[in-house]
């Protein structure tokens, strides 16, 4: 008699398009290799970056995320730039403050789908676009 097959861990994801202002949330999970968009998280001018870890924290507490994604933007030709460095730190901080995996995810073009497909929100559009990249590359 054969053994019925282990049962698939559902595992969860929360991704952001990272903004000065506004960031972008949208969540997913293996499963279903599909992302839903999320409300936006919106900050006032000079907001701290206790702030933004504030609210994200109440999205970790909401969704009980397995692991982040977040979007690392690029010049066209690969290159770095000064949002490239501020993606890539507030990666870090979300490793450092949540213990949680965090996956970055090269973003470049993706505020550019999702406004070429019509989305009201381009910014939650744009974390459905990197989380749904990212889950298509998982074996």
């Amino acid at each position: 008699m054969v053994p019925p097959p282990l049962p698939i861990r559902q595992q969860t994801f929360l991704a952001f398009d990272f903004g000065l202002r506004r960031t972008g949330v949208a969540s997913g999970n293996v499963l279903t290799r599909t992302a839903t968009p999320q409300s936006t998280m919106v900050l006032p001018v000079n907001a701290r970056a206790e702030t933004r870890l504030l609210s994200v924290a109440q999205r970790i507490t909401d969704w009980q995320p397995d692991a982040l994604v977040v979007g690392v933007p690029f010049h066209p030709d690969g290159t770095p730039h000064e949002n490239t460095v501020r993606a890539q730190k507030f990666a870090r901080q979300l490793r450092a403050r949540f213990g949680l995996e965090v996956f970055e995810v090269d973003e470049r073009y993706s505020t550019t789908e999702a406004l070429a497909g019509g989305a009201k929100d381009a910014d939650a559009a744009s974390a459905c676009i990197i989380l749904e990249q990212f889950l298509r590359s998982l074996p």
